[in-house]
């Protein structure tokens, strides 16, 4: 679900940019729309290697990845509270 509206974020704020010239539409449009490549780029490749993981086998290495894992999707809830940020100041100026 978090994909379909990450592009509906991103098509919106466009819209909002393009219509009203005020250029945080386009800012929050450009975070949103960043989490699709970070997510692919930078999640999904630890993703993968997480799944390959049998359980019986986790060692160290696995709970720092585990551990990296969190940090990136800490990393795509920034961008996103970002977003929320910058089209609540579009709606305040």
């Amino acid at each position: 679900m978090q994909a379909p509206l990450a592009i509906v974020g991103f098509v919106l704020g466009l819209i909002a940019w393009w219509q009203s010239g005020q250029w945080l539409w386009g800012v929050g449009a450009v975070l949103m729309g960043a989490n699709w490549p970070y997510t692919m780029l930078c999640i999904l490749p630890t993703n993968n290697r997480l799944m390959a993981i049998n359980p019986a086998d986790a060692n160290p290495t696995t709970r720092a990845t585990i551990q990296n894992w969190g940090k990136l999707h800490a990393g795509r809830s920034a961008l996103g509270a970002l977003a929320v940020l910058s089209f609540l100041a579009a709606l305040h100026s």
